[in-house]
C-alpha cells in the first residue's frame, strides 16, 4: 500500500499515512488532532522527474527552426 506525506497547516507537523491510491486525496487528520492538512508532493517523484532524459529530436533536431 502506498505511503503519502501530509503537512498540518495549524502546527506545521509533517506525517505519513499508508492508504489506498483511491483515498490519497481524502482528508487526513493531523496526529495532533488538527484538520487543516495538505498532501505533499512526493520527493521521489520530484527527483525522478528531474532526472528524466530529454526527448530525442527536439525542435531543431526535427528541422523546424528554419535554419539552413
Amino acid at each position: 500500500m502506498p505511503r503519502y506525506e501530509y503537512a498540518c497547516r495549524e502546527c506545521g507537523t509533517t506525517f505519513e499515512l499508508s492508504r489506498p491510491m483511491a483515498e490519497s486525496d481524502a482528508p487526513a487528520a493531523c496526529p495532533g488532532g488538527h484538520g487543516d492538512t495538505v498532501k505533499l508532493l512526493s520527493r521521489v517523484a520530484v527527483a525522478g522527474m528531474a532526472q528524466a532524459p530529454a526527448p530525442a529530436g527536439g525542435c531543431c533536431g526535427g528541422g523546424c527552426c528554419g535554419g539552413g
